[in-house]
């Protein structure tokens, strides 16, 4: 398993975990059953606080991605194909909706200028 964190970011740091780790189960990186660092482990490795990793690993046992068991660690979870579609829908509409709010409040940016940045932004 490879992470890398920026504290320069600007992106809280339990969320690049998520984020990464994310990728790396859906991308089948990381596959089903595959044992995790112990947050522990994992914190120090980041230099980041236990604290973080810890809401990292909750954030991803809450979306059924990593599954956390008492006293042995956490592990990978088995992923339902059609739940994890569902899920990258969720988080894809989610940020569309941001990009489209921040876009729409500057009054400058119009929908096809929009749209061709996403078009681009595809095609990469």
């Amino acid at each position: 398993m490879r992470m890398i964190v920026s504290t320069t970011s600007g992106v809280p740091l339990y969320e690049q975990i998520v984020e990464q780790l994310r990728a790396q189960v859906m991308s089948g990186e990381l596959s089903a059953g595959s044992p995790l660092p112990s947050l522990r482990a994992l914190a120090e490795e980041l230099r980041v606080s236990l604290i973080t990793t810890t809401r990292a690993y909750n954030e991803l046992a809450a979306e059924g991605l990593i599954v956390n068991v008492p006293g042995k660690g956490s592990f990978v979870a088995e992923i339902d194909a059609d739940v994890a579609r569902a899920g990258a829908l969720d988080r894809a509409r989610a940020g569309v909706r941001q990009v489209v709010t921040r876009a729409r409040a500057t009054g400058r940016v119009s929908r096809e200028e929009l749209m061709t940045m996403i078009e681009e932004e595809w095609e990469r």
